[in-house]
Parts: structure tokens; C-alpha cells; sequence
């Protein structure tokens, strides 16, 4: 039984098979995945050692595996290479520098490939910064509304109070004109 396991997802068996023949004879099972769903399942279930990952997808994208995978923690430190024919299409939702996976666009030598996951088993030891949970930022959101909350019933009572000046403005305004036409008769 193999000890490591490599999930290929990429829905080209070409290119799944080609990953395949390209990684070097070892103590390792490669896995199988043709769409981001069955993926998703794959690593959930198995928990591979490396997962190599199609950007574009059916049923569900690369892209949304990939968001999946930095969503929980425990994935997080899963080496991970994202594969595309367009790396545009990655940088256009994932800026560069990659700082936790490395990409390689397809088509591919196996030099580029070893190279890819040597760099991706580095990268998954990197420390990543703490996220804030969901509560922590609906509290944060909540605190933020209530301050707003205050300063706009504040705002309101201070326009309240000015247009109670300008009301006396007028009052006296029209009082001072009606003077003048007074004394002007």
C-alpha cells in the first residue's frame, strides 16, 4: 500500500494520465478527479498528500476548490499545484506572487512539474496569517453599525438644533425688514 497520495483533478484524462507517467516511481497513489465536485469529495475522503489541481473545471471550478481549500485549515496545509492552460485566467482571481501554492501552465515538461511540487511543499509550511472568523467579523460589523447608529442620531439632533437657529434667523430677519419698511414710510 502506497503511503503517499497524489490527487490529480483536471478534467483531461490526457492530462491526468500524463501527470501520472510523468511523476517518478515511489511509494505513492495517484488519485483521480474529472470535475471540481468529485475533487472536492476525493480530498475530503482521502486526504491526499499533494493535490494538483485544474483551474478550469466542470460542475465545479478550480477556482471554488481552491477557495474551499484555503477556507478550512485543515486543507491549508496541503501542498497544492494549480495547473492552466491561461495562467491570466488564475491571476485574474489570484494575484501573483502564488504564496502558498505554485502554478504551472499547461503544456508542461516533467522538469516544470517536479520543480512545481518541490516548490508547493515548501510553500505549504509557511506560516498563514490568522484569519478572523466569521463571528469576530460579524461582531466587528455589528460594533461599526452601532457606532454609526450613534453618530447619526448625534448628526440628526444637531441639524435639529441648527434649523431651530435658522427658524429664529428668519424670525428676526423678517422683524428687522418690516422695521425698515416701517421707517422707510
Amino acid at each position: 500500500m502506497a503511503s503517499h497520495k497524489i490527487l490529480v483533478i483536471d478534467d483531461s484524462r490526457v492530462i491526468r494520465n500524463m501527470v501520472r507517467d510523468m511523476l517518478p516511481k515511489g511509494n505513492f497513489q495517484v488519485l483521480e478527479a474529472k470535475d471540481g465536485v468529485e475533487g472536492l469529495d476525493c480530498i475530503r475522503q482521502e486526504r491526499p498528500n499533494l493535490i494538483m489541481l485544474d483551474f478550469l473545471l466542470p460542475r465545479m471550478s478550480g477556482w471554488e476548490v481552491f477557495q474551499h481549500i484555503q477556507g478550512q485549515t485543515e486543507l491549508q496545509s496541503i501542498p497544492l499545484v494549480l495547473m492552466s492552460g491561461r495562467r491570466e485566467e488564475v491571476t485574474e482571481k489570484i494575484p501573483e506572487p502564488f504564496q502558498f501554492f505554485e502554478f504551472i501552465e499547461k503544456p508542461f515538461e516533467q522538469k516544470e512539474l517536479i520543480e512545481a511540487i518541490k516548490g508547493a511543499m515548501v510553500k505549504a509550511r509557511l506560516p498563514r496569517p490568522q484569519v478572523a472568523s466569521a463571528t469576530q467579523v460579524a461582531n466587528a460589523a455589528a460594533a461599526v453599525a452601532s457606532a454609526g447608529a450613534d453618530d447619526i442620531a448625534a448628526m440628526q439632533q444637531r441639524i435639529q438644533a441648527m434649523q431651530v437657529e435658522i427658524d429664529t434667523m428668519k424670525k428676526q430677519m423678517t422683524q428687522m425688514l418690516m422695521f425698515i419698511k416701517q421707517k422707510l414710510k
